[in-house]
């Protein structure tokens, strides 16, 4: 049997192959956009390096309410002999740029631009009277202590410099990516093409929810977990099941829509059986099919296959958790490699065993289960690949490998989150 690792290779290979089709398209960024059209902006992964059209800040202005200063104005400030200077006009934000008179106080707001002549802030906390005085006053304001030059000041291109990479290619553009694109000033940003992917949930016994089944029937959950788990890393996805064993329905449904496809994922009839569609529709045609060494989702299949020009084909084990721990094991790697991110795998973090259980030494099995908040790992539901409820419940993936036959409460253990 290959082990996951092999076969994770052997995966991103055959879907890297897709990534020279994925050519870049522009992407509007704005609050209208995003209100009006949300799903161009879920799961979006740039296409190349952005660089910063402005700076951010890109004016030097102030980070607290308060007065605006020259320092060396209160350079001899002193609890016993305090500085009094005359209070300014006041500056807020979104004013236009004004200059600040040398022995005198500014008031400013939070975000205003620091007058010119100016060179730190003084919040309002540790002025005497703590409040700005009225605009039309004649007022003066005392300070006890003196104050550092740039203190409290946000200086132009503190945070981003203009012309520098603002992001890389390869990152994907969550909040803080486009909050950054638009502070910035910019309004488009080169993002990857979503990978268009056909997925053929297959079965004799598979009907959708909602439907009347009659004996031996049952509803189709892979056509919806698949689907969903392949739009959540920014695939546009076909669905279109074959409920058939026949190898021909199958072919059918492939070479139709072959054309506007770059890759076919299948779930289901990949063992060793009769009638087992998938491989009775692909082993002839350049798909290997074989055994890898995990617990679940031990079946797998993958390759190019001719129907009748090649398409890359991944074929998944048919029971749901088989079918899903294969998708964050093989398949989301693969896909999220392909698209450059530059962050394709889960995190691999490590975990106590709350209690003890056994594993099958000669495959690398993935539990299902929860972290406590002091880091220990509680399994849900047993090992069988259809316990769909306790994938459902769960928070992570827990790693027992090959080799292991039994874990003691305390043991330490890899494992990946799957709830975020």
């Amino acid at each position: 049997m290959r082990t996951i690792e092999d076969h994770r290779r052997a995966v991103s290979a055959l879907v890297a192959g897709i990534s020279s089709a994925l050519e870049a398209e522009v992407l509007r960024v704005s609050g209208e956009e995003l209100t009006a059209h949300p799903e161009r902006f879920t799961n979006r992964v740039l296409a190349s390096d952005l660089v910063a059209p402005s700076s951010l800040p890109s004016f030097d202005n102030s980070q607290m309410d308060g007065f605006a200063v020259r320092s060396a104005d209160v350079a001899i400030a002193s609890p016993t002999s305090p500085v009094s200077l005359p209070v300014a006009a006041r500056v807020a934000a979104g004013d236009s740029f004004t200059r600040h008179l040398p022995g005198t106080a500014t008031p400013i707001m939070t975000g205003a631009a620091l007058p010119e002549g100016a060179d730190a802030v003084i919040p309002i906390e540790r002025a005497d009277p703590p409040v700005f005085p009225a605009p039309s006053s004649e007022a003066a304001v005392r300070f006890a202590e003196p104050v550092a030059t740039g203190t409290f000041v946000r200086t132009a291109g503190s945070d981003v410099a203009s012309g520098q990479i603002l992001l890389r290619a390869g990152s994907r553009l969550g909040p803080p990516q486009l909050g950054v694109v638009a502070g910035t000033g910019a309004t488009t940003v080169p993002v990857r093409r979503r990978p268009r992917v056909l997925l053929v949930s297959t079965g004799h016994e598979i009907r959708d929810p909602g439907s009347r089944l009659q004996p031996g029937q049952i509803y189709d959950a892979n056509t919806v977990a698949l689907t969903a788990a392949l739009q959540s890393i920014g695939c546009a996805v076909t669905a279109i099941p074959c409920r058939s064993d026949d190898a021909a329905d199958l072919l059918e449904i492939v070479v139709r829509e072959a054309a506007g496809i770059d890759l076919v994922v299948t779930v289901g009839g990949v063992s060793a059986g009769a009638r087992e569609v998938v491989r009775d529709a692909f082993e002839s045609r350049g798909v290997r099919f074989e055994k890898v060494a995990m617990q679940p989702g031990g079946p797998q299949g993958f390759g190019l296959a001719t129907v009748p020009e090649p398409v890359p084909v991944v074929c998944l084990p048919g029971n749901p958790v088989s079918a899903l721990v294969s998708f964050e094991a093989f398949l989301r790697p693969a896909i999220l490699s392909a698209l450059g991110d530059s962050d394709p795998q889960r995190e691999l973090r490590r975990g106590r065993a709350a209690h003890a259980f056994d594993s099958p030494p000669a495959t690398h099995q993935l539990r299902r289960g929860i972290v406590h908040d002091d880091g220990t790992l509680e399994l849900v539901g047993g090992p069988s690949s259809h316990l769909l409820h306790s994938y459902a419940e769960s928070t992570v993936l827990v790693h027992v490998p090959v080799g292991v036959s039994a874990v003691a409460a305390g043991d330490e253990l890899d494992y990946w989150r799957i709830d975020g």
